[in-house]
């Protein structure tokens, strides 16, 4: 068990939730794994073995798109046979009728009144003090584009679900229409509702809104609002990113000032991931980000005239110095190419792949099929290769990031989430998978890593204390010591339910049938 300079820890001794013991952690309080349901041609619950049910004579791109067309209609089944995946249950009891009188009126007067002289005691009478909205307007879901309002559901959903499993943090999925009155998304109108909204929650999570919107709504609400707001899209992904490539770097003997990187695709991900690389010590000379329309430079000037992609021209007068405009001529020798750009999988070609420094780093990142399937790009020559899926080696995505970061805003109740603290959390995830064992395929941690959680909300709280943006310091043993107890909790929470049948299993047909469908579309 390391320590910090001031002497408390920093992980847990529990690392490794993936080895042989993985079943019996599943079984015990943990993700519901219902293990030994099987009888899908030897697939149980947990799907781990999902890539021997296709035939055996296919190839990797072809399972690879079959589990795709699998888990597509996987979630649209499950989701309809559980009528979405959240729900508000209470945390107090009700022992008699009369209790009613203290949870509701007369008696919750007293709590009324107590918030109103001290604002900050709706932290601690109300759920305020562990709640985060996650807010949308649904322009930019997945690769999907504008999926209108309501659309977003299902994501946002998603985000609640895993911040209560992996961080304790309940949520609260929030889709709200942007247009104004001649039809067009307007940022000013999700500021406006954000701020009024925040009285009711400890922290906002942004999600899934367009480019330039997005950057006006974070810039605008993360230093007034009082609470964390959080731009996953960019923040969280940017976090995660730069903690895959600090191992990728171990992996292949590189150093992070001294190496070429090539990012494919400049929106709020690729802007910020590189913003933050760029803080944790990068060259600006030997980075190039391209769009659409090629390099960003100092010569871009469609984007120095559209003062909403300010963040865009910051990284055009920052970095490719020599005003490379071709993506091909650009990652000859490059080390690293970091794409989130548009789904895949035939968008980055292997020849570019090719043309890069031996043992290259290629993170593929585009939801939900990536520029490029990790075994054609190792066949090009690529010696790392991480995606976001999971169903591949190397997941980078942001759900191994927001957990912890968010738990540990709350716990210490941040009035804002800093660079800084975004950046302890990339370091602390990063050396929990280096303890682990640094590989080819093993530079991040799996989300059945638990421990990696209360580790990053841990760092996060130090972080925001150091930076003077706590309102309550607590002690990192404190933080480490709390965020496992309410992680547990919620699993325990969980596994009650299943066990009782209040949650029945996923129906084996169900399974079978979309098993089936992805077969016939292979």
């Amino acid at each position: 068990m390391s320590t910090d300079k001031a002497g408390w820890s920093i992980h847990s001794d529990r690392t490794d939730f993936n080895g042989p013991d993985k079943n019996r952690f599943c079984s015990q309080n943990r993700f519901s794994c219902h293990p030994g349901q099987a009888g899908l041609n030897g697939m149980d619950m947990r799907l781990e073995n999902l890539d021997k049910q296709f035939p055996p004579e296919w190839d990797a791109g072809r399972v690879a798109r079959a589990k795709t067309v699998f888990f597509k209609e996987l979630a649209l089944a499950a989701h309809r046979f559980y009528g979405g995946k959240i729900q508000i249950l209470p945390r107090a009891p009700l022992p008699g009728f009369q209790w009613f009188n203290a949870w509701y009126t007369p008696g919750v007067s007293a709590v009324s009144t107590t918030i109103r002289d001290d604002h900050d005691a709706s932290f601690d009478l109300s759920w305020r003090g562990n709640v985060v909205a996650v807010v949308s307007d649904s322009t930019r879901v997945l690769g999907d584009g504008d999926v209108s309002p309501p659309g977003g559901l299902g994501v946002m959903e998603g985000k609640a679900f895993l911040m209560k499993m992996l961080g304790g943090v309940d949520a609260v999925p929030i889709c709200l229409d942007s247009r104004n009155a001649v039809g067009r998304h307007d940022p000013e109108i999700l500021v406006d509702c954000v701020r009024r909204l925040a009285p009711s929650f400890g922290a906002i999570n942004l999600e899934d809104i367009s480019q330039p919107n997005c950057f006006r709504v974070l810039d605008a609400l993360r230093e007034d609002c009082g609470i964390p707001v959080w731009h996953d899209d960019a923040q969280g992904t940017g976090c995660v990113t730069l903690a895959g490539l600090l191992n990728a770097l171990k992996v292949t003997g590189r150093q992070l000032a001294a190496s070429r990187l090539v990012f494919f695709g400049a929106g709020a991900s690729n802007t910020t991931i590189a913003r933050l690389i760029l803080l944790a010590g990068a060259d600006p000379a030997r980075i190039a980000l391209f769009d659409s329309h090629g390099g960003l430079h100092a010569g871009r000037q469609d984007i120095a005239s559209d003062p909403r992609f300010y963040r865009k021209w910051e990284l055009c007068q920052a970095t490719n110095p020599d005003r490379l405009d071709n993506i091909a001529e650009a990652l000859r020798g490059a080390d690293v190419l970091i794409a989130l750009s548009r789904p895949g999988p035939d968008v980055i070609r292997p020849e570019w792949v090719r043309g890069m420094a031996q043992d290259a780093i290629v993170f593929a990142c585009a939801n939900p099929v990536p520029e490029i399937y990790p075994h054609a790009a190792k066949a090009a020559g690529a010696r790392v290769v991480a995606t976001g899926r999971g169903d591949f080696p190397n997941q980078v995505n942001n759900s191994l990031g927001f957990p912890g970061i968010l738990k540990g805003a709350l716990l210490v109740r941040a009035r804002k989430i800093t660079d800084a603290m975004a950046i302890a959390a990339a370091q602390t995830i990063a050396a929990f998978a280096e303890r682990q064992g640094l590989t080819e395929d093993h530079i991040m941690p799996l989300m059945t890593d638990e421990a990696v959680f209360a580790e990053t909300a841990a760092a996060v709280a130090a972080q925001a204390v150091a930076d003077g943006v706590a309102r309550r310091p607590m002690s990192p043993a404190r933080i480490l010591e709390q965020a496992g107890r309410d992680i547990a909790e919620a699993h325990a929470a969980l596994e009650l339910l299943v066990a009782s049948g209040r949650i029945p299993p996923p129906p084996e047909d169900m399974i079978q049938r979309c098993l089936q469908s992805a077969i016939a579309a292979g």
